[in-house]
């Protein structure tokens, strides 16, 4: 189960790290200690404590396997009849867990793994091989999230703070690659706040965990984990012109999960702020040389769309908006991410690049929620 934008791929997670790393640097050490000259007792002592960590971290992998996987559901869906009449079957996975203030269980998904699939042609299996149907489902296209509520007392995974996750930590993910149910493999966090990558045009929110994790089709939906066995991030797409893993693997931030499902169990909608502009997906740094900039940062601006309130404030085509109120705004997705988090009508000063120099310009945000519904 995959969907190719460019070369991105909507699909499943599976990671595959460090199985083999992990031998050839055990392997690596051995070696060393059987052609190494024999060591003072105490830096014996030394190595040998060093070792623990390695071997106490597949206890730890196998802790989390235990806690998370009763948790870790597939998830089958009927979608609507195409153009052809024939009606689409999507796969994917999910994870149970707890939203405060909801009651029973929700399972978190992709959104592009249910997408118009009507409520009873939606199927949860369960680690048990127990198969559901949700009592309700909602969904955010625009970040890619769909919750399925069920009404039933299940185990439930915690969902971590995905602001605290940092390069190179450890992270495994669950999910079902290909249909093998309860795949559970292990990898690092590359990057965070990745998005700078195409997934259509209704996926507009992307602040992307990126891992080394290999991603296959089936476990879009799936949860990637920490070491303390919270939930923080929801494994969704890849980097690939085949739709095979490369090691170049996107997750949805478990704090954005937060964000969506309390809204859309409250509102029935997530609120979003816009500003009215379409920016370039990308600043050139011949281009930055020319605008006189001494560094690629910003979202350059191409277009202001009439009646807006980037047009109301006075944004031009060809500005490069530096800075929202105090944050320093590293590309348009940053920008992006940011204008939707804010209430709309809120006030915020930019601080916009234009004729060479800086200026500042006071915007009221807009509702993005009302402008799409006008259309």
């Amino acid at each position: 189960m995959f969907k190719q934008f460019a070369a991105m791929v909507l699909c499943g997670v599976c990671a595959l790290l460090g199985g083999a790393g992990a031998q050839l640097f055990i392997w690596a050490s051995r070696q060393a200690e059987a052609h190494s000259p024999p060591l003072p007792p105490a830096q014996q002592v030394n190595v040998e404590t060093e070792k623990v960590p390695a071997l106490a971290i597949g206890d730890r992998f196998q802790s989390i396997v235990k806690k998370v996987s009763p948790a870790v559901v597939s998830v089958d869906a009927v979608k609507p009849p195409n153009l052809a009449g024939k009606a689409k079957e999507e796969s994917g996975s999910g994870v149970l867990v707890r939203i405060p203030g909801v009651s029973g269980v929700i399972v978190v998904t992709n959104n592009h793994v249910v997408g118009e699939a009507s409520r009873d042609k939606v199927y949860i299996t369960l680690s048990d091989g127990t198969i559901l149907q949700p009592t309700r489902v909602v969904a955010d296209p625009e970040s890619d999230i769909s919750l399925l509520q069920l009404a039933e007392e299940l185990p439930t995974a915690e969902l971590g703070d995905s602001d605290r996750v940092g390069r190179g930590q450890y992270v495994l993910a669950f999910g079902s690659p290909f249909g093998l149910n309860q795949t559970v493999t292990h990898g690092i966090i590359s990057a965070t706040d990745r998005g700078q990558i195409s997934l259509g045009s209704t996926i507009r929110i992307k602040e992307f965990l990126q891992t080394d994790a290999a991603i296959n089709p089936g476990s879009s939906g799936g949860p990637l984990v920490d070491l303390d066995g919270k939930v923080v991030g929801i494994n969704t797409a890849i980097a690939s012109q085949s739709g095979n893993n490369t090691g170049v693997s996107f997750s949805i931030p478990a704090n954005l999960v937060k964000r969506v499902a309390s809204q859309l169990f409250e509102k029935g909608k997530v609120t979003r702020g816009y500003l009215g502009v379409q920016l370039a997906t990308t600043i050139e740094p011949a281009e930055a040389l020319r605008l006189g900039l001494k560094r690629v940062c910003g979202g350059l601006v191409e277009i202001v769309h009439p009646g807006t309130p980037a047009e109301a404030a006075g944004l031009k085509p060809g500005d490069v908006i530096l800075k929202l109120e105090d944050v320093d705004l590293r590309d348009e997705n940053h920008l992006i991410n940011l204008v939707s988090a804010l209430p709309p009508h809120q006030r915020v000063r930019l601080k916009v690049w234009r004729n060479r120099r800086p200026q500042a310009i006071d915007v009221a945000i807009g509702d993005w929620w009302a402008t799409r519904t006008k259309r």
